[in-house]
């Protein structure tokens, strides 16, 4: 089954059991995927719908910052359980010990030493790790052992 069929079949459970906050928050996962379709005129693999989650998950985690900033603990309650619905989609994690092989490794191949390698470095990077680590601990890392 596909990750866009495995949605498909979530929003229709949650509507039968009259969940509508998963239901809500599964319908916004399914209407950025219907537009990006329509945008580009094709239909999705399971990695450009991974794209979409990542995209989703990291504006609401940014929404909850701002949200706590101001006082709107209400609002940042329900930007937290639409990241709980949304992970659900998301491949497993990979551990801090597989992320540091596949930079090491990386770093070896690419022969990058300095921070002016950094871009070439996460090129080679990111299709390995995309959705399945937080890129912007993976940029830390690599900004580390780079620079130090």
């Amino acid at each position: 089954m596909s990750l866009k069929e495995k949605i498909s079949n979530d929003l229709k459970e949650a509507m039968r059991k009259a969940d509508a906050a998963k239901r809500d928050a599964i319908r916004l996962l399914t209407a950025a995927i219907k537009q990006k379709e329509v945008d580009e005129r094709k239909t999705l693999a399971d990695t450009e719908v991974i794209s979409i989650i990542e995209k989703m998950l990291k504006q609401r985690r940014d929404s909850i910052a701002q949200f706590e900033k101001g006082g709107r603990q209400d609002l940042a309650d329900t930007e937290k359980y639409e990241i709980s619905v949304l992970e659900a989609y998301m491949p497993q994690g990979l551990s801090e010990q597989e992320i540091r092989t596949i930079v090491d490794s990386a770093m070896a191949s690419s022969q990058a030493r300095s921070a002016a390698d950094m871009g070439k470095l996460m090129a080679i990077i990111k299709p390995q790790l995309a959705g399945r680590a937080d890129m912007g601990k993976v940029s830390q890392l690599v900004k580390s052992l780079l620079t130090g």
